[in-house]
């Protein structure tokens, strides 16, 4: 073998060196690394040079490799889309001419509907067999490419104007997709070379649709976990994004380049602040509501969606005051310690639990406090000088992660307090088959955000990402649906803005840097985003607590 035309492959999971000729294919060296794995331990995917990659993608030059399997973030994400296009294929196989709708991830599982057929138990059952012998007669996935001419006729030919639009729209002379043999698709990020590589998945009749479930890290299904409320907020502005003929980043971008941007932006603010106050309007009704619990994860606009219901309750003749969690800190040296040996800020015993519910028991009952203050320079509770006593109008918002979480109001009874919960529940899709994951939704917001007020990199913000998320998997979603509401928070035109400040952010993460390949992977899915210019963003967006110039105060 010529050294001219030879690479130096270095595989990261067990540190051997391999040299292959220019061409080789990445599961060619999974192979050779002898680590070829079974069950949920098999590689569906790598990271080439800090890069996602297929292991059917071809090596051009030399690369350090790590192989992922489906227990990965990345790898259960290639897990899913392959199963996604089985499910597709099964639907096609079984009913010609009808329609899959990928609506929502809940209930440890992804949540689709079908347009054109009624949806009984038996055909749930049909399609999960159908499912089962596609992977069994060990189909290949195909990646093609074509001229995006011939490429969106094919789609358009198929009924599927959404992918034809979204592909269209994309502006590359060359268009690649998926082939499963005779059925195809459009899939942004790879999937595993053949059915051969899934194995356990389950499909079952959920509502008036189909959940289907995959398995977590021991290669078992997950319990369903019921999530009725999240399901129903998703539901709704899927409904709304029907309505107004934008439920589709293809169909998004079509109406941007028509010129309609600004009436989108419109449209999608007032519907924003027309359930902030329907959620106002319910407080009052209740008559004796007199602490608002406010919880969701990072950067799902907590802090804005707080001040503008303030606004909304104070137009309904009451009268917000905020009460802080961050205050009712224990000192430093009480603190919890994570795994790391770290102080864990986010655990539920960082705070004074006693004081706190004491305090709120005091207020409620209409005796005056001195509220406590946090020194965060030394560590400590000291007292404030600040007292608080609530009048007849008063209403206390409480914001923080655990607001929602029963231990916090603890012997308050449930007509007094309204609990409210508010994520980013990204609602628009790339298209019929390509969901957009909320957590890429919030992650971005956050890179915007704290380059802008914090100047901080992508690359660290994305480093501190799995630290953030195994906080709110402990103590935000397990109590979400304790929620008498739910908000979402998440705009059907906000990515279109937010790309316009992410993408030089993303596309600045090195190569060498292990972050690389997130900050990659979002850039890639915002390009299918046409911008839309933040000019025309009201001072009260929601958007504006991670854009600036906003008119509430942070």
């Amino acid at each position: 073998m010529s050294a001219s035309h030879s690479l130096q492959i270095v595989c990261k999971n067990n540190q051997k060196t391999i040299t292959a000729p220019i061409g080789t294919r990445v599961s060619e060296i999974c192979v050779t690394a002898g680590l070829q794995g079974e069950g949920t331990e098999r590689p569906v995917c790598a990271m080439v040079n800090n890069l996602l990659m297929g292991l059917d993608a071809p090596l051009l030059r030399s690369a350090q490799v790590e192989f992922l399997d489906a227990t990965s973030s990345p790898g259960r994400k290639v897990y899913m889309r392959s199963l996604t296009m089985v499910l597709f294929k099964a639907v096609e196989d079984l009913l010609p001419g009808v329609r899959l709708f990928i609506e929502a991830p809940v209930s440890k599982g992804y949540f689709f509907t079908i347009e054109g057929a009624e949806l009984t138990l038996e055909l749930a059952q049909q399609l999960r067999q159908r499912m089962r012998d596609i992977i069994a007669e060990g189909h290949r996935f195909h990646h093609e490419e074509a001229p995006t001419a011939e490429v969106v006729k094919l789609f358009r030919a198929r009924g599927m104007e959404q992918k034809a639009k979204l592909i269209e729209g994309r502006g590359k002379l060359f268009s690649r997709y998926y082939r499963l043999a005779d059925t195809y698709d459009y899939y942004y990020a790879p999937l595993v070379p053949s059915t051969d590589y899934l194995g356990t998945f389950d499909l079952v009749k959920y509502y008036d649709g189909l959940l289907l479930r995959l398995p977590r890290e021991d290669g078992r299904l997950p319990d369903i976990v019921r999530q009725d409320k999240m399901l129903q907020a998703f539901r709704d502005d899927h409904k709304l994004e029907r309505l107004i003929g934008v439920s589709s980043v293809g169909e998004l971008n079509a109406a941007i380049a028509a010129g309609h941007a600004g009436d989108i932006l419109k449209i999608a603010e007032a519907l924003q602040e027309k359930k902030i106050a329907k959620i106002a309007d319910q407080i009052a009704e209740r008559g004796n509501v007199k602490v608002v619990l406010l919880a969701g994860p990072s950067s799902s606009g907590k802090t804005t969606t707080s001040k503008r219901l303030s606004v909304q309750l104070m137009a309904n003749g009451l009268r917000p005051v905020a009460l802080s969690l961050d205050d009712y800190f224990v000192d430093r040296d009480q603190t919890p310690r994570d795994a790391s040996g770290d102080f864990d800020y986010e655990h539920i015993e960082a705070l004074n639990l006693p004081l706190f519910r004491q305090q709120l028991s005091q207020l409620l009952a209409g005796e005056e406090v001195e509220l406590p203050r946090y020194d965060f320079p030394t560590g400590r509770s000291v007292t404030s000088g600040k007292r608080l006593r609530l009048g007849e109008r008063d209403i206390l918002i409480l914001e923080g992660i655990h607001a929602l979480n029963p231990l916090i109001s603890q012997g308050i009874d449930d007509s007094r307090k309204f609990r409210l919960y508010v994520s980013a529940l990204t609602s628009i899709k790339l298209d019929d088959h390509n969901y957009i994951p909320t957590t890429d939704n919030r992650l971005i917001r956050r890179i915007v955000r704290d380059n802008n007020f914090r100047g901080t990199s992508a690359q660290s913000t994305i480093a501190r990402w799995p630290s953030v998320r195994r906080g709110e998997d402990r103590w935000i979603f397990p109590y979400q649906e304790n929620a008498d509401a739910m908000f979402n928070s998440a705009m059907i035109y906000e990515l279109a803005v937010l790309r316009n400040y992410a993408l030089p952010l993303l596309l600045a993460v090195r190569e060498d840097q292990p972050e690389h390949a997130q900050a990659m992977a979002l850039a890639a899915f915002l390009t299918h985003f046409y911008p839309i210019d933040d000019k025309e963003l009201p001072p009260t967006s929601l958007l504006r607590e991670f854009l600036g110039g906003s008119s509430f105060s942070y």
